[in-house]
């Protein structure tokens, strides 16, 4: 018999027979697990099988293949946070992402540890522009734990590492304003948050419109390597997102 027991960030749910969920869930040292959730529809669960809720949850199976039934006990809701259209959009891009992208049972603590700042994040920071930016290292961590990491150290073109002001879109290599004079409309503008020309000298804390140009450099390799033809319908619910973010901007 195959078991866990293990604090979790419930990341999917979804019906399953007349009154039970499959629950998806990303723990510290399992990472992404599934489990059976018996009566995981009823009025006493539908609150605590929340994407974004906290959950300790029991896991067991007969083999390691096996979908194992599943128990759960809330440790943190937040629910309160899907009343904000603003903060729901977040919520339910960065755990419907996870859940899509990371194969099942292999850790990825970083990616837990980082995950749960970020709904935490969500909820107490004063503005969006602080949880944004997290959300936008948390998908940056995410291309890097799945195999398609930035380098941003070095221009690509020129090999300098100073003077860095903008991404390839196919290389994913960075580039700098010398070389990327006359093009810079195909390139996408790197925040000067992510610069390291000086790592003495104090960059100033990023605005929204740094952080939204963040978000478009992680958007698009998320869309290009990681989701390429695969959950596309993802895609629609991190637009409306960044749609609600550039609201907040204006």
């Amino acid at each position: 018999m195959a078991s866990l027991t293990a604090d979790a960030i419930v990341c999917a749910v979804r019906a399953h027979g007349e009154h039970g969920a499959i629950l998806r869930a990303l723990t510290h040292e399992a990472g992404l697990i599934a489990g059976y959730v018996r009566g995981g529809r009823s009025r006493r669960l539908r609150p605590i099988l929340m994407p974004g809720n906290l959950v300790a949850i029991e896991l067991r199976a007969r083999t390691e293949e096996q979908l194992g039934g599943a128990t759960v006990e809330l440790l943190e809701s937040r629910a309160p946070l899907l009343a904000e259209p603003l903060a729901a959009a977040a919520i339910d891009w960065v755990t419907c992402l996870t859940a899509a992208t990371l194969p099942e049972n292999q850790p990825y603590p970083a990616l837990y540890s980082v995950l749960l700042a970020v709904l935490d994040a969500i909820g107490v920071a004063a503005s969006a522009r602080q949880w944004a930016l997290a959300l936008g290292r948390y998908e940056l961590l995410l291309l890097a734990e799945l195999g398609f990491g930035l380098d941003l150290s070095e221009c690509v073109v020129t090999g300098s590492t100073g003077d860095i002001a903008f991404v390839s879109p196919k290389s994913g290599g960075a580039v700098s304003a010398a070389a990327a004079a006359g093009y810079e409309k195909r390139l996408l503008r790197l925040p000067p948050f992510m610069r390291n020309d000086n790592p003495d000298e104090r960059v100033p804390d990023p605005t929204m419109t740094d952080i939204l140009d963040f978000l478009a450099i992680t958007g698009h390799f998320l869309a290009r390597d990681v989701l390429d033809g695969r959950n596309r319908d993802l895609l629609t619910v991190r637009e409306r997102l960044i749609d609600r973010l550039g609201r907040a901007v204006a």
